[in-house]
């Protein structure tokens, strides 16, 4: 019987992971944008794309968040701007032969009167 503790644990570890990808600190700042980003799989292929946001006001980003829908193995990158600029380049990358389906939310700094 305490065998099977530990089994169950590392069975239950290994189905709830998920890659959120979280930068910064959102209570910080204010909602600014959200969006969510899907791409279906393609069998034994993994999928690259390119997210691209810029802020048209020029108010600094606080915090990014990209949560995982589908809780998956896939990745999030960003490579340009970001955390302290008005615009941000995030990379997703899918697992091998899976789709993508993140929620994707931007948030600003406050502004102050």
């Amino acid at each position: 019987m305490k065998a099977h503790i530990p089994l169950f644990l590392l069975a239950l570890i290994c189905c709830v992971k998920a890659t959120h990808f979280v930068v910064g600190n959102p209570a910080l700042g204010e909602f600014d944008h959200g969006e969510n980003v899907r791409y279906n799989a393609i069998p034994f292929i993994k999928r690259v794309k390119y997210y691209f946001y810029s802020q048209p006001q020029n108010r600094k980003i606080v915090a990014i968040q990209a949560l995982d829908n589908l809780h998956t193995q896939s990745s999030v990158n960003v490579t340009a701007g970001g955390v302290g600029h008005s615009f941000v380049n995030l990379r997703l990358k899918s697992d091998r032969g899976a789709g993508m389906d993140y929620s994707i939310g931007i948030y600003v700094e406050r502004l102050s009167y």
